[in-house]
C-alpha cells in the first residue's frame, strides 16, 4: 500500500503561481511512476503531467505545457507540480497519483495509490 498526502493549494489571482507538494509513505518511493491530475466541478479528472521513477522523464498536458513543471525528491519521498502562469481554468482539486508500473500513462486506471486532494482557485 502507498499513502500519498498532497499540500500547497490555496486561492491566487491570474498570473500567480503555487507550488504543490505530494508525501508518499508505504512503498520505496523510487519505485513508483507519479502523475498529478486536477478535476474541476463537473467535469472529469484530467492527467496534468506525470514524472519517471528517477525523474529523467516528464509529461505534461497540453494545456500546462510550459506554465507547469513536475519534479520529485526520492531522498524526502515527495513529489511537486510547480505552476506559474496561473489562469481561472486552472481552477480544479489537484490529485498526486502513484502507479508501480515505470513508463507514461494520462488514464486515470492507469494508476494504484490516490491522495484525497488539495483545492486550487485561481481568481481573474
Amino acid at each position: 500500500q502507498v499513502q500519498l498526502v498532497e499540500s500547497g493549494g490555496g486561492l491566487v489571482q491570474a498570473g500567480g503561481s503555487l507550488r504543490l507538494s505530494c508525501a508518499a509513505s508505504g512503498r520505496t518511493f523510487s519505485s513508483l511512476f507519479m502523475g498529478w491530475f486536477r478535476q474541476a466541478p463537473g467535469k472529469e479528472r484530467e492527467f496534468v503531467a506525470g514524472i519517471s521513477w528517477g525523474g529523467s522523464s516528464t509529461y505534461y498536458a497540453d494545456s500546462v505545457k510550459g506554465r507547469f513543471t513536475i519534479s520529485r525528491d526520492n531522498a524526502k519521498n515527495t513529489v511537486f507540480l510547480q505552476m506559474n502562469s496561473l489562469k481561472p481554468e486552472d481552477t480544479a482539486v489537484y490529485y498526486c497519483a502513484a502507479r508501480s508500473r515505470n513508463y507514461y500513462s494520462s488514464s486515470v486506471n492507469g494508476y494504484d495509490y490516490w491522495g484525497q486532494g488539495t483545492q486550487v482557485t485561481v481568481s481573474s
